[in-house]
């Protein structure tokens, strides 16, 4: 039987925990007194209550009778129920003025996807801004790993179908034998690099507010700014680079990193997805510059340089920051941001996407293929790091990437049957799935998701926590079986 007593005794926990959040942001909103702490103080009190409510009804659970199903459907129900309550600060205190366009914005924050319908994010106050990167902060690591890491209490099994749940990628290197302490360690690492990009954007010309903000959605790599031009709006190089580098420590293994500073450098560098997310930057880097060089979108290579290398690692770490509008730079650019935005970062990032391990391992059985049309009865395994990958491991990767693409055209479809044009409905079902943000055409880098019609948005909001969940765990509950016995 379903252990519902314990989905919704987590669920209690991580509201009670959330409202934590929450009044940080109104601590930040009676600190500037800009009218917004009376709405952040209400929502704040809701999800309080709700917590208290669930947890109640929940505090008898047997927390070692969940399995992969609690797991799955608490993770699924949290950021569902996290985008429903934290829309509340926008929706009370007037500055969305629809349930539908708030909770987009909601769900766009925790999925760190970063897709916006705000057309004016400078009106907004600085307590419901910073909120709103704050969703995605949280998103970023996610809330569960928060709550594994935070509340021992979990313990058991349960933390560890929740852990397994929120972090669905192709192998956990489980560097600890608790997941609690796994949680912990993270968590530790993502807080760390938080706090070096806040004092690095903080030393350049941002105020400390925006220096706190940007800091908070670089390393989540999700990419809400608090002005209305992005990182656009301070003409500097510096905070450029430190944006650029720290959007690429984002979309990197975080487990590697933990490894790095741990006296283990070595994994990290020899770690083969890792030198092909490497090496992929790279090479559409010289492309990209090489492209705006000849059409004269840079007057310089330094320029040139910067431009391309921000635009690639802001694409492919599913960030969405802007210093350029690359929709005039034309449809070469498009193709090569569509495979950016198709491929992404390294499993074990804060990134969406396909995950460069899942592509190499694709390429190479593709590899592994031709080679076998000229040796039909040799036995070539798929390799990474120098293991062989198990039979499974491939086969749930292929299954993977035929639901990814599935998606992706079933999304098209059903956006242009909205009224989206072509452009707009490519762009915008690979960025939701992706968990990106800008799109193509008018949903490009300098423009918002303002205009788009509301089923679009509501379908929209249900790809990007499929995307973020990494479309098994969302899709698999769906299912008829998955509520049998």
């Amino acid at each position: 039987m379903l252990n519902v007593r314990f989905i919704v005794k987590m669920l209690g926990m991580m509201f009670i925990l959330e409202t934590i959040f929450m009044l940080i942001a109104a601590g930040v909103a009676f600190i500037y007194k800009d009218g917004d702490l009376t709405p952040l103080l209400q929502s704040s009190a809701i999800m309080l209550v709700t917590g208290i409510i669930f947890y109640l009804i929940g505090r008898r659970a047997n927390e070692y009778g969940a399995g992969r199903r609690e797991g799955m459907l608490t993770v699924t129900l949290t950021w569902l129920m996290f985008s429903l309550l934290g829309m509340l600060p926008f929706y009370l205190g007037g500055y969305i003025h629809n349930i539908t366009d708030a909770f987009f914005e909601t769900v766009s924050g925790f999925t760190t996807t970063g897709s916006t319908i705000l057309t004016d994010v400078e009106a907004l106050p600085h307590g419901i801004l910073f909120w709103r990167s704050l969703t995605q902060w949280q998103g970023g690591i996610g809330m569960i790993v928060f709550t594994v890491a935070l509340l021992p209490m979990i313990g058991g099994g349960g933390a560890t179908q929740l852990f397994n749940a929120e972090t669905p990628g192709i192998t956990h290197d489980r560097f600890r034998p608790r997941v609690t302490q796994v949680a912990k360690r993270l968590s530790g690492v993502y807080i760390f690099f938080t706090l070096i990009i806040m004092g690095l954007l903080w030393a350049g010309p941002m105020s400390l507010f925006d220096a706190v903000n940007h800091a908070l959605t670089c390393i989540s790599t999700g990419g809400y700014s608090t002005k209305n031009a992005s990182i656009a709006y301070w003409h500097s190089a510096y905070v450029e680079y430190v944006v650029t580098v720290f959007m690429f420590v984002g979309a990197t293994n975080i487990t590697l990193i933990y490894f790095f500073f741990n006296g283990n450098p070595k994994k990290l560098f020899k770690d083969e997805e890792m030198r092909w997310f490497f090496w992929f930057v790279i090479i559409a880097t010289c492309v990209t510059i090489v492209w705006i060089l000849f059409k004269g979108f840079a007057g310089d290579f330094e320029e040139a340089f910067r431009k391309a290398i921000f635009q690639v690692v802001t694409l492919i770490s599913t960030t969405g920051y802007a210093t350029a509008d690359h929709i005039p730079w034309g449809p070469f650019f498009w193709m090569l941001a569509l495979l950016l935005m198709f491929v992404c970062g390294c499993a074990g990032s804060t990134c969406g996407g396909l995950k460069m391990g899942r592509f190499v391992i694709l390429s190479k059985n593709l590899f592994n293929e031709f080679k076998k049309q000229t040796h039909p009865n040799a036995i070539i395994p798929v390799r990474m790091n120098g293991h062989v990958i198990s039979v499974n491991i491939v086969h749930r990767v292929l299954a993977f990437a035929f639901a990814y693409l599935a998606l992706i055209l079933v999304s098209c479809l059903t956006l242009t049957l909205d009224g989206l044009g072509f452009e707009e409905a490519v762009g915008a079902s690979v960025s939701a799935i992706s968990n990106i943000g800008p799109g193509l055409g008018s949903l490009g880098p300098t423009g918002s998701y303002a205009e788009v019609p509301v089923v679009s948005k509501w379908f929209l909001s249900f790809l990007m926590l499929v995307g973020r969940l990494e479309i098994f765990t969302v899709l698999t509950i769906l299912l008829p079986g998955f509520w049998k016995q």
